[in-house]
């Protein structure tokens, strides 16, 4: 894929439009909203005015208009103060402005994939592929691989609210031993969308990274509580942290209890190098950052790594990159396709977990 030229570049950008019919009369929404929202920004008419570069009477009559074909005023004076909504105003504008806020998202997402399409029209070029990501290893390697596509890395949580906002065209993300529609918001919310498309892509294994030989002789989380062993951790909002975070609650262990609870990285193969250079003695991570730098292994369990995307961004891209990673765990140690058998590849989750 060739990625078109900067110059060439479409850029699409979708509002809250439309009108409301009430008898015979009909209010613009955009017109609408935006002489609430510069009445409650400027206080006066003449604020309106500057705001919307309209003659002070052509504000007045819009204004008029409005309040005439709702039956009831919108604007208030106050002494000494200008204008004001009035609790009528107030009222419409918070209802716009929700719904505003509840079409955002579906907009953004549209307007990623009207992107697409257009540039494709435009030059005859494929637009950026835009993945956000939680960290793992295997996705880094094979989007490097792809021409025209970038990976920006972040926590599972976030990954997701971009796709969800049209920030990004596909999300990687994972919900350690649940399953999306289990883990809460945000990931419930892709599994239960129907404007998203959502694959599994692999399975891993994630474990303690220990320093090399296991020298604090850990074996299981509860020992990470006894306060001898220094704790590196993920950053908030990655599905490594939620996973690490039920485990220790599921082992009615407060955070606390935890040395070095609050010292985070934002990658499996950060968390591996603190720990290789004696920073830290363990971290939970992927079998495979723990085995890039030599270190010792506790397995916690096998998660499944999901990619999500828009609906209207088309199946086709989505499935594309989702059968190149498929293919990569096969063979890889630490990781296997999703819905394999285990065997061969990982061992059995570790006694104290």
């Amino acid at each position: 894929m060739n990625p078109v030229a900067d110059e060439r570049a479409v850029r699409v950008a979708l509002g809250l439009g439309g009108s409301v019919g009430i008898g015979a009369g009909r209010l613009d929404l955009p017109d609408l909203m935006a002489t609430l929202a510069a009445i409650e920004r400027t206080g006066s008419v003449q604020g309106l005015a500057d705001a919307l570069g309209l003659s002070y009477r052509t504000a007045w009559a819009r204004l008029q208009a409005f309040e005439a074909t709702l039956g009831q005023p919108l604007v208030r004076k106050v002494r000494g103060h200008g204008s004001a909504l009035t609790e009528a105003g107030r009222a419409l504008a918070d209802a716009l402005a929700e719904a505003q806020r509840s079409l955002d998202a579906a907009l953004g997402r549209e307007a990623r994939a009207l992107e697409h399409r257009l540039t494709r029209l435009v030059s005859g070029e494929t637009a950026l592929l835009r993945v956000a990501g939680s960290h793992d290893p295997l996705l880094v390697e094979t989007v490097a691989g792809r021409a025209g596509c970038e990976l920006s890395v972040l926590g599972s949580s976030e990954a997701v609210r971009q796709v969800l906002a049209g920030q990004a065209d596909i999300a990687g993300f994972h919900c350690g031993a649940l399953a999306p529609e289990a883990a809460g918001p945000p990931f419930s919310t892709v599994w239960a969308s129907d404007g998203l498309l959502l694959r599994p892509v692999f399975e891993r294994e994630q474990g303690l990274l220990l320093a090399p030989g296991n020298p604090l002789n850990i074996h299981g989380i509860a020992d990470l509580a006894s306060g001898r062993a220094r704790y590196v951790n993920r950053q908030k909002g990655s599905g490594t942290r939620l996973w690490f975070d039920r485990l220790l609650a599921a082992a009615a262990i407060p955070p606390a209890a935890i040395r070095g609870y609050g010292v985070e990285e934002f990658t499996h193969q950060a968390v591996a190098a603190v720990i290789a250079c004696g920073e830290a003695d363990a971290g939970l991570g992927a079998r495979a950052a723990a085995e890039r730098l030599g270190l010792a292994f506790l397995p916690v369990g096998w998660e499944v790594y999901y990619l999500a995307a828009n609906r209207s961004l088309g199946a086709e891209i989505l499935d594309d990159l989702a059968a190149d990673l498929t293919r990569r765990a096969g063979r890889s140690t630490g990781y296997r396709p999703p819905g394999a058998e285990p065997g061969g590849v990982g061992e059995p989750v570790a006694a104290g977990f």
